[in-house]
C-alpha cells in the first residue's frame, strides 16, 4: 500500500510538472506587416502609364538585369518676363502666390520638382511637369500668377527620366 502511495504521489507530481515553454518568435519577424505596401510590377506601372496617356520606353539594366522604366516629363524653364516693374510689394505678393500655385501642382501630382537657380540669370528656375502631354504642362505652368503677370514666361521641353528614380 506504501508503495502505491508513493507511486501515485510521484505520478501526481510529474502529472503537473510544466512543461517547457517554446521559445515565441514575434509576428512582426515571421510574416510582413498586413499594412506594408507591395511593390507594383513593371508591367502594372506600365500599364497604368500608357492608360493614362503618359509616353515611355524600357529597357533592361545590364548591371542589375533591372528593368528601368523611361518616361517623358515636360520640364519647364521660367525666363525674366518682359513685366518687371512691379514693386517690391506687389512682386513678394507674387512670390507667395507663386510659391503657392507650385505647392499646388505638386500636391495635386502634376509637378514633381520646382526651384529657383541660383545665379541672376534670365533662366529664373524649373518646374519638372509630370503629365501626359505637353499641351498640358504648358496650361498648367501658364496658370502661375507670375506668368500671368508676365514677371516670368515658359519655355517647356520634353524630358525623358527614369521612373521612381530619386535625386541624390
Amino acid at each position: 500500500m506504501k508503495k502505491l502511495l508513493i507511486f501515485f504521489a510521484l505520478l501526481f507530481l510529474f502529472s503537473c510538472k510544466q512543461q517547457p515553454k517554446e521559445e515565441s518568435i514575434p509576428q512582426s519577424e515571421t510574416t510582413k506587416e498586413v499594412t506594408e505596401e507591395i511593390e507594383p510590377s513593371v508591367k502594372s506601372i506600365k500599364e497604368k502609364l500608357q492608360k493614362n496617356g503618359f509616353k515611355i520606353f524600357d529597357y533592361i539594366d545590364e548591371e542589375t538585369g533591372d528593368t528601368v522604366i523611361m518616361q517623358q516629363y515636360f520640364i519647364a524653364f521660367l525666363k525674366k518676363g518682359p513685366n518687371r516693374s512691379q514693386n517690391k510689394e506687389e512682386a513678394d505678393s507674387l512670390q507667395k502666390l507663386h510659391l503657392g500655385h507650385l505647392g499646388r501642382m505638386y500636391k495635386e501630382g502634376y509637378a514633381d520638382i520646382s526651384g529657383p537657380f541660383g545665379d541672376d540669370g534670365d533662366i529664373r528656375g524649373i518646374t519638372i511637369y509630370n503629365t501626359p502631354t505637353q499641351k498640358m504642362a504648358d496650361s498648367l505652368a501658364n496658370m502661375d500668377p507670375m506668368v500671368k503677370s508676365g514677371r516670368l514666361t515658359i519655355e517647356i521641353h520634353p524630358w525623358w527620366a527614369a521612373k521612381g528614380f530619386p535625386l541624390r
